[in-house]
């Protein structure tokens, strides 16, 4: 038996995602929407796509690493813009524990962190299965590169967001 992680962002739509709560809101007819920082942003994944990238990664997996997919990020901004353009947005502050950005792949473990071309691999610090692996070529021989020295995989700093068409689309295909 071999174990693996995924780990991935905001899956739109969900219990405890901001989308649910911005509907319920606006079906109610708020004059407004509650932003805690307009700074805020989130990985997005569809519920779809997460199960779609648990199922790849059971073939690609050696065992005791953590899966972590490149997804585009959006700002909380631009999700309420989407979901109810023009209504205005009231800033109220950030709640305790809250953070402005995710961080899936941490600066500290960027020693452990190989790059695929859809994915992160943060390879384990011991070898739980099969001493001889590197985790640079998985199991059905995609390869990968070790990340430079600091790197962090996070919502903030992500190349890829959504605009606000491209988060109604998102949103769409979500059912959200």
């Amino acid at each position: 038996t071999r174990f693996a992680v995924v780990r991935y962002g905001n899956v739109v739509g969900s219990r405890g995602s901001v989308v649910p709560f911005f509907k319920k809101l606006i079906d109610e007819g708020a004059s407004s929407l509650p932003i805690t920082d307009a700074r805020m942003t989130r990985f997005w994944i569809t519920l779809q796509d997460g199960v779609d990238f648990v199922i790849r990664n059971f073939v690609r997996m050696h065992g005791g690493e953590i899966f972590v997919p490149k997804i585009p990020s959006v700002r909380i901004t631009d999700l309420a813009e989407a979901m109810a353009p023009g209504l205005q947005q009231e800033v109220i502050g950030i709640r305790p524990g809250e953070k402005l950005h995710e961080t899936m792949c941490p600066a500290d473990d960027s020693h452990l962190t190989v790059e695929f071309s859809d994915h992160f691999v943060i390879r384990p610090t011991i070898k739980f299965f099969r001493g001889d692996v590197d985790y640079l070529t998985n199991n059905i021989e995609e390869r990968g590169e070790i990340v430079p020295q600091g790197f962090e995989y996070s919502s903030g700093t992500n190349p890829h967001f959504l605009n606000v068409d491209e988060i109604k689309a998102y949103n769409v295909r979500a059912g959200a």
